[in-house]
């Protein structure tokens, strides 16, 4: 099998890993490009050792690992740079072990392979990561989600990283009366609601009036991560395991919190 079909089925997830890792689809999307580029120039650099998905991460993250400290072009306003000194600050090895880990779902060995290095290893900068993330300060969520069973066990992990519920909406118009009474500092939402609306619609309904980071929990990710037009950076699939949500609203606050928003 050619390498372009092996990795083929992977890279939506790959694009979804390169958004969480530069905090933006732009970012994201341009490593993803600089690797499929650095594979078409040299189809040897593709490890023979793995599998095709851990090969397909482990020259992506080889790449970013070369680049992501190197100047790069200046990006205007005061809210670009103070991303980009904050993504400097960030411990790199330890977030990309968080992301493989718990977003990708990744085991410790498999992440060994992608980092060139040992679980032991991994469990370590595992560790780091969360110190690093447990500084986040305390937010206000708004869960959209027409499932009661998937909207209490979010509510559960949302209260137990700390943060507060604004409100739980089945519709896309409970969702939008919702944010207007309180404005969120965080937004999780399903795509498919009880009604037969869209929580797409309600979000982009919502983003219009406040800034939020915004995280889909869907059963369909595929009809976000089409490559055809804007899609979110943060993307949790069900059946979702809690330490991804958990990890995925850490990264997502991560990202606004260190760009200088407000929640």
């Amino acid at each position: 099998m050619s390498i372009a079909r092996s990795i083929a089925p992977h890279l939506p997830y790959l694009r979804r890993f390169a958004r969480a890792l530069e905090g933006s689809q732009p970012g994201g999307d341009a490593f993803v490009a600089a690797t499929l580029e650095a594979l078409i120039e040299d189809p040897s650099s593709f490890p023979s050792d793995v599998n095709p998905r851990v090969g397909l991460y482990r020259v992506f993250v080889k790449l970013w690992s070369s680049t992501h400290r190197k100047e790069r072009p200046a990006r205007a306003g005061a809210l670009a740079d103070a991303l980009q000194r904050n993504l400097e600050a960030l411990t790199p090895l330890s977030r990309q072990a968080f992301l493989l880990c718990t977003v990708e779902g990744f085991s410790l060995e498999e992440v060994a392979a992608i980092l060139l290095t040992n679980a032991d290893d991994v469990a370590g900068l595992l560790d780091s990561a969360g110190r690093e993330i447990a500084e986040q300060v305390a937010t206000s969520v708004l869960i959209i989600e027409d499932e009661p069973i998937i909207a209490l066990d979010i509510e559960s992990m949302v209260r137990e990283l700390g943060h507060e519920i604004t409100g739980v909406a089945r519709t896309h118009n409970e969702a939008v009366a919702m944010a207007k009474a309180r404005a969120p500092g965080l937004v999780l939402a399903d795509i498919q609601l009880a009604d037969g609306s869209s929580g797409l619609d309600a979000v982009n309904e919502i983003l219009t009036s406040i800034e939020a980071p915004v995280i889909f929990i869907t059963a369909f990710p595929e009809r976000l991560l089409t490559g055809e037009k804007p899609e979110p950076a943060f993307l949790v699939t069900k059946p979702f395991r809690p330490e991804t949500v958990k990890a995925t609203i850490s990264q997502a606050l991560f990202f606004d919190r260190k760009s200088g928003r407000k929640a």
